[in-house]
């Protein structure tokens, strides 16, 4: 090795203080130039590789948002399974690190510039789910479910869980026929167009994406749901007029916490007085920041809520919380099977946004795997309630049906949970 290529005192010191700051993982870290650092009592689980001293000097002032910069732009390549080495990173990562001073200045500015404003909350989910409806079609199922879904085995299929989850919700709200639905953040339209046509109800789903609506209000043509389910280009802060249930899968990410007063008041003003409803959301064990790389990244704007946070929806409006479930290992399995089918379409997704796009949303998608395997984030599903509803069963068993009870494969699930 030529002289000048060798690692300085100065990078090994570096490389050693960015490995003892994340905890001493799992993992090797190296330098392209040699250096390199493992871990001494385990075998490491991958190799990350380093390119360059800047990126070295980056990711001691922010690890977290660096590595997904770096390693979008292949300034970091990694040898071996990313999501085990990610899984790993997270849970020997300290807390501490969330707390630095430089991060909270980059977050509380993030916070700022990426405010759920009116005009805010419109560009934030426009710069995500306005991408291109045909990327979304390579890795999610045909009927572009974007949330967790519900698997009834080890065995069932992304399209099965799915169709699963939507039924879930619907049992959960004890949807009755000629009822009137209100949908915050619809997505494509897939739970409004199953309420509507499995459960006889009527719905408004609104959603401030353009490229999402125009999809949902195709889909409820073909399907001659369109005068059962309207899908409004609006905001979740116009909603008017009563329903009699209220539902929201994976829209509260994007609420923001400041915003949940907002959020509980249009639920009060919407709810009919026997009314009931659903919030379905990634959350956290307690506070904790959002990854900063993923905000300016992946998600602008984007806040995964302690249940305590949520409460906020709910207690000044006297609404009952009737049922709270936690499908974590659920969106562990979701989020692979989105990854195994991203990966598949690597190249098509490539020639679409470029390759350091792919490589930031393999590690969006990984990360995301990585985080519910860990237990550093949480799927929530909260039941509330008007205090005058009267469709409060007296046990869960609505939720399982005879066909899942006596499934014995159905016990995989109740095992990994």
């Amino acid at each position: 090795m030529p002289a000048q290529n060798k690692p300085s005192r100065i990078e090994k010191w570096l490389l050693q203080e960015i490995y003892r700051a994340a905890g001493q993982p799992a993992v090797q870290l190296r330098l392209r130039n040699g250096a390199e650092v493992s871990p001494r009592s385990a075998l490491a689980v991958a190799k990350i590789v380093i390119q360059d001293r800047k990126t070295l000097l980056r990711l001691l002032l922010d690890p977290e948002a660096e590595f997904g910069d770096a390693y979008s732009d292949g300034r970091i390549t990694l040898e071996g399974d990313l999501v085990s080495a990610l899984e790993v990173l997270y849970r020997s990562l300290p807390e501490a690190e969330h707390q630095r001073w430089y991060v909270k200045l980059v977050s509380k500015c993030m916070d700022y510039v990426q405010r759920n404003s009116l005009r805010g909350s419109r560009r934030n989910i426009h710069r995500h789910y306005d991408l291109n409806t045909d990327f979304y079609r390579l890795w999610l199922d045909p009927q572009l479910v974007y949330t967790c879904a519900y698997y009834l085995s080890p065995g069932a299929t992304l399209e099965e869980a799915q169709a699963a989850k939507l039924d879930y919700v619907c049992r959960k709200v004890q949807l009755q026929p000629g009822e009137r639905v209100v949908e915050a953040g619809c997505g494509w339209g897939a739970l409004a167009l199953h309420m509507a046509k499995n459960y006889g109800v009527t719905v408004r789903a609104f959603n401030i994406s353009r490229e999402q609506i125009l999809f949902a209000r195709g889909r409820a043509k073909e399907l001659g749901l369109s005068q059962r389910v309207e899908f409004l280009e609006d905001d979740y802060r116009n909603i008017s007029g009563e329903c009699d249930a209220f539902v929201s899968v994976g829209m509260l990410e994007h609420v923001g916490r400041e915003h949940y007063g907002a959020l509980g008041s249009i639920i009060d003003s919407s709810l009919a007085k026997t009314g009931r409803g659903l919030l379905h959301f990634i959350g956290r064990n307690h506070p904790l920041p959002f990854s900063t790389w993923t905000r300016k990244r992946i998600f602008p704007g984007a806040y995964a809520p302690a249940l305590g946070e949520v409460m906020q929806v709910f207690e000044p409006w006297d609404l009952s919380v009737l049922d709270v479930e936690n499908l974590r290992p659920h969106y562990a399995r979701t989020l692979e099977d989105w990854l195994a089918r991203f990966e598949k379409s690597e190249q098509e997704i490539s020639r679409m946004f470029g390759l350091e796009f792919t490589r930031a949303w393999r590690l969006y998608l990984a990360g995301a795997v990585a985080g519910f395997h860990a237990g550093t984030l949480q799927l929530f599903q909260i039941v509330f309630a008007r205090t005058a509803c009267q469709q409060i069963p007296w046990t869960r068993a609505h939720l399982y049906t005879k066909e899942q009870q006596e499934n014995p494969e159905t016990k995989w699930m109740h095992a990994t949970s």
